[in-house]
């Protein structure tokens, strides 16, 4: 099987996206298929019009020409069909393979239509809603219905769709698209890649502020929707509750001066760190000093339908997880047996979860155990792979 994946961006570039792209690329080609991606404009610049990067090959589509809007667009889409045909021509792909967003599909459509190629068109996330959830667009706007009405085209149109949770099929079945033509292949982790964690550096959480400290952590990106607002609202009463509780803030984003001023006005400021970035190859020592990884998402269309990644690598690496029950976690976690889930937007409700999972101590190891062995059995990379390969061989053979 040859499989020639459309993508917005790529490794070496590091996000949610990327992280997800390597794992579907790699349990591939362990499975001795041949997989190479091809990234859009969004891309940026690069040295070179072929990259490998973990062993995996990309070819660039080039740089985005300074157009207006929808100029701007409908030229990244031509470039973007122009450079997957010339790759397909070369490659010989028995599947394309374009993920979100939409342009992608778009641009994988027209080079399929030229090829004779099946099209797969795998959507992460409706990007109107994240565009809402980021702060970049407004529900119901002109763009948010062009953005919708041609995410549903796009998939009416593909030979067949994959989602990442039930959630975005429920939403593509209510928009008419046909069921059968819908599967998931849920967000997952390579298991292979975490070990046992790392001990807790003191030092390190000395050097912090974090010594003899129960620190509940948040890693990942400031964004509204994650709820940052609402967790550093809880501290108060938290700490009320858990004298030695600290908050631990990593990562950045839009919301983060926002979220640093209301920090500096909470009367327990100095229970709130904010490490600011840290290069991916530092993160896992941060993770070894929370005692608890907490998500706090705000209810809203893109948090419901969407399942994020962050608790699963969390809980991959043995962490305790607590977020809020929104329909996105509640696909991840079972409360009480493999996380602790808190209404959102309660910073009542939080705290008191979370000073619940601090008292209990003793039922740590047990739902460290479970939530690993849940990850492992059901969302393991070298297991999810298995639920493309039969879409991929029924399209290969039809066409």
């Amino acid at each position: 099987m040859r499989v020639l994946h459309v993508l917005d961006h790529s490794l070496p570039l590091h996000s949610g996206y990327t992280f997800r792209t390597r794992a579907i690329m790699t349990a591939q080609a362990a499975r001795a298929w041949r997989v190479a991606g091809v990234t859009g404009v969004r891309q940026g610049r690069t040295t070179s019009a072929v990259e490998t990067v973990d062993g995996l090959t990309f070819y660039r589509a080039g740089d985005a020409r300074a157009l207006p809007a929808p100029f701007r667009e409908l030229a990244e889409i031509s470039a973007l069909a122009k450079r997957v045909e010339a790759v397909a021509r070369m490659f010989q792909p028995d599947i394309l393979h374009a993920h979100s967003p939409v342009l992608n599909a778009m641009a994988a459509r027209r080079a399929a239509r030229r090829l004779g190629l099946p099209l797969i068109y795998e959507i992460r996330a409706f990007w109107e809603d994240a565009a809402v959830g980021n702060g970049t667009g407004r529900e119901g706007s002109l763009k948010y219905r062009a953005t919708r009405a041609l995410e549903t085209r796009a998939a009416w149109q593909a030979d067949g769709v994959a989602v990442i949770c039930e959630g975005l099929r429920g939403d593509l079945i209510a928009r008419g698209v046909d069921p059968a033509k819908i599967f998931v292949v849920p967000n997952g982790v390579d298991m292979g890649l975490f070990g046992d964690p790392p001990p807790r550096d003191e030092a390190f959480a000395a050097d912090l502020g974090l010594a003899d400290a129960e620190v509940i952590g948040f890693i990942g990106s400031f964004y509204d929707y994650e709820g940052l607002d609402d967790l550093i609202a809880a501290m108060p009463a938290l700490v009320a509750l858990r004298p030695r509780a600290h908050l631990l803030l990593v990562g950045g984003g839009p919301m983060a001066d926002g979220l640093t001023a209301q920090a500096a006005a909470s009367p327990v400021a100095e229970r709130i760190h904010f490490a600011g970035r840290v290069p991916h190859g530092e993160v896992e020592r941060y993770y070894a000093l929370t005692d608890i990884l907490a998500y706090p998402r705000k209810a809203m269309r893109l948090t419901d339908l969407v399942t994020p990644l962050k608790p699963l690598e969390a809980m991959a690496q043995g962490r305790l997880v607590a977020a809020s029950d929104v329909g996105g976690h509640r696909e991840l976690i079972e409360d009480g047996v493999t996380g602790t889930l808190f209404p959102a937007g309660d910073p009542a409700g939080i705290a008191a979860a979370l000073a619940g999972l601090l008292a209990a101590r003793s039922s740590w190891d047990a739902r460290r155990a479970a939530a690993r062995a849940y990850v492992a059995r059901e969302r393991d990379w070298a297991r999810n792979i298995s639920r493309y390969e039969p879409v991929y061989q029924e399209l290969a053979h039809r066409s």
